[in-house]
């Protein structure tokens, strides 16, 4: 009994901490493999593949698939708290990692196609073996009640501008701001500062209303790097 129960804890130590030789052994191994499937799934994209390539594509999916399948069910089983890990934002990450593979068996190519997209949740496991990641996710919960607030003022902005714009240039150019909602593409890229250009006011109360659309996005694009800077500066002296 007591050989199983430190046998548990061995693993547990292995599975949850870096601080074993193990440990960062399977650390750099799960991080090679989350490499290597998304190399995978890049190659899979190029044209005039081969019959033997994909092949050994499918061979390669299969087998990261079943390691990081083991990966899961060892976390979950020497958890101490495996729903609280199940649902967190790690454990999610692990399931999306690889339930799509399961799910897209069976079904038309289609459906497959869309489930492929969800691999792309393997390179958020990634996150899992960075301190720093670990420290980012502690700087966004401490100010995660602040983040909320300005999201909530953010989505009024948003839905404000789409209105004023529509205002000003749905009759000159109803094709391009056909509606509030056709509207809102505009408002995201600008105040995001992208700004690509395919859509652009050629009123002059566009204009103007646009121009007080670009400063106050200016202030959303920073408040929220603010926050986070903020709080990363504190984590850091905690540390220290």
């Amino acid at each position: 009994m007591d050989s199983i129960l430190g046998g548990h804890m061995n693993l547990k130590q292995i599975m949850e901490t870096r601080e074993t030789t193990a440990g960062k052994v399977l650390d750099f191994f799960i991080q090679f493999m989350i490499l290597l499937s998304l190399i995978s799934f890049s190659v899979e994209t190029l044209p005039d593949l081969s019959n033997d390539m994909i092949m050994w594509l499918r061979y390669l999916e299969v087998t990261t698939i079943t390691i990081f399948t083991v990966e899961y069910i060892l976390r979950v089983a020497v958890s101490s708290r495996k729903l609280q890990y199940i649902f967190s934002f790690y454990g999610i990450i692990d399931i999306l990692a690889i339930l799509p593979f399961y799910l897209s068996t069976g079904v038309d190519l289609r459906s497959v196609r869309v489930f492929r997209l969800f691999r792309l949740f393997r390179a958020f496991k990634l996150l899992q073996f960075s301190k720093a990641a670990d420290r980012l996710q502690r700087a966004f919960m401490d100010v995660k009640d602040e983040f909320i607030v300005f999201l909530m003022a953010a989505m009024f902005v948003l839905y404000v501008s789409a209105v004023g714009i529509y205002y000003f240039e749905n009759e000159v150019q109803p094709e391009a701001f056909k509606s509030v909602f056709h509207c809102l593409w505009w408002a995201v890229a600008t105040l995001t500062t992208v700004g690509y250009g395919d859509v652009y006011p050629v009123t002059v109360g566009g204009k103007i209303f646009a121009s007080f659309i670009v400063f106050i996005g200016l202030g959303i694009v920073a408040v929220p790097t603010g926050l986070i800077a903020s709080s990363l500066s504190k984590s850091f002296k905690e540390e220290k």
